[in-house]
């Protein structure tokens, strides 16, 4: 079975496309989305999650439960803004945003 987020994130670009159709200003929680044609994005940088999952899987694989590992929450969250969907969707973004973005897309 195919979870919700594994679902979206593999039709971005659709979903980035019929948001800029609609004038919808649309946030999503990978970078792809941004990538895509998205407005924003903001999530848990993916190269920190493949870390956290190889190291869950070395310590299961040396007979650790999954159960006995704690949460962990990402370390850092980035935020893209994409500055084209920003102009052809003709919204002004608050200054302070701009502040804690990580990239932007021109």
């Amino acid at each position: 079975m195919i979870d919700a987020d594994e679902y979206l994130i593999s039709r971005a670009e659709r979903l980035a496309t019929l948001t800029m159709r609609a004038k919808i200003p649309a946030i999503h929680s990978t970078r792809g989305f941004a990538f895509a044609g998205g407005l924003i994005s903001y999530g848990g940088d993916i190269v920190d999650q493949f870390h956290f999952a190889g190291r869950y899987a070395g310590r299961i694989l040396k007979g650790e439960k999954s159960t006995d590992l704690p949460i962990q929450q990402a370390r850092r969250i980035e935020l893209i803004i994409n500055m084209k969907i920003v102009r052809a969707l003709g919204i002004t973004l608050p200054i302070t945003l701009f502040r804690r973005v990580d990239e932007v897309i021109e």
